[in-house]
């Protein structure tokens, strides 16, 4: 399959297959494909910090992955009746402060050791615009409703974009030298920023993803955003909102995704996971007829015959 684009899109790396550990970190499209991955039951991880937009957040977190520095009481906040961490989404805030170090904690170790034997990473960048809190000059993964006037926003050079992101490789490339890292940017329009702000904020991280793609021979690029903006131009593959790709919309892409991304055989194996899925998924009028019991005994028979081939496929 051939993109109208010049950017790599994944031929010259490995193809994911049912033996690969694909890590996902980034914007809400990377649970999209995440939970597609998750539902095709190849082995993944995805964002285990809740949902990250912007390059420093992501920088961030990887440093922090790749040192193993354990998040400290000083390093969280109570706002709201629930303790915060400037570094993570609110997904992972708690009334009980230590839980909430304990979960920080745990998921920094989680995320390791997924990491060094990661096969494929996938990045996806959601906007250039950061919020930069005043008191310590950080850039913030996420402002918890915070008063915003204890962050000053900042839109992202360009070159800045591109440091971040080739500070995230050599972060990666320590923790594991072989994993293959695949650059996408979100096709959600941040239009809270302004639409002329979001067309600059999006073509910032283009620029940047197409400067280190083209550099660096490890890295691809798949074009989820080209795509929703050039072949899916019409309101009827958004959601009410108009702003987040709906389920067609999120099924055409992963189409292609897997078109370019995965192996033959994978696709093949993904196939016949769906159809198992579907069949125990399936809900009799009569569960107690021979047809049914029939069905269900085929059905086992089946899964077992995966299983041998695929061991950690689990139903």
């Amino acid at each position: 399959m051939e993109f109208r684009t010049h950017f790599k899109i994944g031929p010259e790396e490995p193809k994911i297959d049912y033996s690969s550990s694909i890590f996902l970190i980034g914007s809400c499209f990377v649970d999209n494909i995440g939970r597609k991955l998750e539902q095709a039951k190849l082995k993944s991880l995805r964002n285990p910090f809740g949902i990250f937009y912007h390059p420093a957040a992501i920088e961030n977190f990887l440093s922090r992955v790749v040192s193993l520095k354990p998040y400290t009481k000083e390093e969280v906040f109570h706002h709201n009746e629930r303790w915060h961490c400037f570094e993570a989404h609110s997904v992972l805030s708690n009334p009980n402060r230590e839980k909430l170090l304990e979960d920080l904690n745990e998921n920094l170790r989680v995320t390791r050791r997924f990491l060094e034997n990661a096969t494929h990473v996938i990045i996806t960048l959601g906007t250039a615009f950061g919020y930069r809190a005043r008191e310590t000059g950080n850039f913030v993964a996420n402002c918890h409703k915070v008063p915003q006037v204890q962050f000053e926003k900042e839109l992202m050079p360009v070159g800045e974009v591109q440091e971040r992101l080739h500070n995230c490789l050599g972060l990666l490339k320590t923790v594991n030298p072989s994993t293959a890292i695949l650059f996408t940017i979100s096709p959600v329009r941040h239009i809270k920023d302004g639409v002329i702000e979001n067309q600059r904020s999006k073509s910032h991280l283009l620029a940047a993803t197409g400067n280190i793609v083209n550099d660096k021979k490890d890295t691809s690029y798949f074009p989820s955003y080209e795509i929703m903006m050039d072949d899916l131009r019409d309101y009827r593959f958004y959601e009410k909102d108009m702003l987040h790709p709906n389920a067609i919309a999120i099924d055409y892409i992963w189409n292609k995704f897997i078109e370019v991304w995965l192996s033959k055989d994978a696709v093949e194996v993904m196939k016949e996971i769906t159809s198992l899925q579907q069949g125990l998924d399936h809900r009799p009028f009569n569960p107690e007829s021979t047809a049914h019991k029939k069905f269900k005994e085929q059905l086992n028979e089946r899964i077992e015959i995966l299983k041998k081939s695929f061991p950690q496929i689990k139903f």
